[in-house]
């Protein structure tokens, strides 16, 4: 009878060759790699494909209705000729900026208060996440009606306390009109920043804040030197997703006025849509959009190269 191969004579009848799973086991970064690939191949089809196509459009003179041809950059040319396009430039920028930094400023506050041990800390968070997960659309008629010029609960309730004597025409004058829809953002958007920063805060451990009291830190110190500086790979992140859903936003400005009164609340997300759906330049529209593309990039880079310098986690210097 035919005795069995031992390991050693197998090994050398079939040599053993390094297969693909053998490296992607040896390194965590290309098993990473595998496992995130199918996500991103998807993403990549999804993503490059409506920026592809909106890129063309922006580089012919396609409207509803007819096919268009090949005119380079003439589109651009004209936005750059165009007030009412750097209108809604100024306008997006100033409403992300002011916007974010008020988010900020109020979710961290309130992150840190929900942070201590207070009554209904659990009602109050629950509270808190309303205005997120309630439709962006319902928000927006929701503020509709309380910037009513005629039946506005706000300058009733003032006109009633002896404070003013006429209603307040919220949406009708311009300045107005953007600290409105700017009031409306933060509303909606502080659940988001102040939950997330609750979890980060969350995660400190609460010896360095006992260590740092023993060695008489005061409030202001133990948030500077501890709190903060274990927080900012979340605020960096959290901020980058703030900003940019402040930027593209659409159904609030769209919603509440229109872009209006006379372009003065118009975001380019907004002028896109005007432009190419009911103005029926769909080119002009596409363009617009493709102009959004490099402040939302510049966005994503800061955040990026800010939480690059994460040293400290490592016990390095920042």
């Amino acid at each position: 009878m035919q005795q069995p191969l031992s390991p050693g004579h197998l090994a050398a009848a079939f040599p053993r060759r390094r297969s693909l799973l053998d490296h992607l086991n040896q390194s965590a970064d290309s098993l990473g790699l595998l496992f995130i690939l199918p996500a991103a191949v998807i993403l990549l089809v999804f993503l490059t494909y409506p920026l592809g196509l909106g890129l063309w459009l922006g580089l012919t003179d396609t409207k509803i209705g007819r096919a268009g041809v090949f005119v380079g950059f003439d589109n651009f040319v004209s936005l750059a000729k165009d007030g009412v396009f750097w209108l809604s430039v100024g306008n997006t920028i100033g409403y992300t900026a002011v916007a974010s930094v008020a988010k900020f400023g109020l979710g961290l506050a309130l992150a840190l208060l929900l942070n201590q041990n207070i009554a209904f800390k659990s009602f109050i968070r629950a509270i808190l996440l309303l205005p997120w997960i309630v439709p962006t659309t319902l928000s927006a008629i929701a503020f509709w009606w309380i910037y009513d010029s005629q039946f506005s609960i706000v300058s009733w309730v003032l006109i009633k306390a002896g404070v003013m004597d006429s209603y307040i025409d919220f949406l009708g004058d311009r300045w107005n009109a953007r600290a409105a829809v700017v009031a409306a953002n933060i509303w909606r958007g502080i659940p988001f920043v102040a939950i997330s920063l609750l979890a980060g805060l969350q995660t400190i451990s609460p010896t360095l804040y006992e260590a740092a009291t023993i060695d008489g830190a005061t409030r202001w110190q133990r948030f500077r030197f501890i709190t903060y500086p274990l927080l900012t790979p979340i605020v960096a992140i959290v901020m980058t997703f703030s900003v940019l859903f402040t930027f593209a936003d659409f159904q609030l400005i769209y919603v509440l006025t229109r872009g209006g009164p006379v372009n003065a609340t118009h975001l380019m997300a907004t002028l896109s849509f005007q432009r190419a759906i009911p103005g029926g330049q769909l080119a002009e529209g596409a363009a617009i959009a493709v102009a959004m593309v490099p402040f939302l990039v510049a966005a994503v880079l800061i955040s990026f190269f800010g939480l690059q310098n994460r040293a400290w986690q490592q016990g390095g210097k920042d």
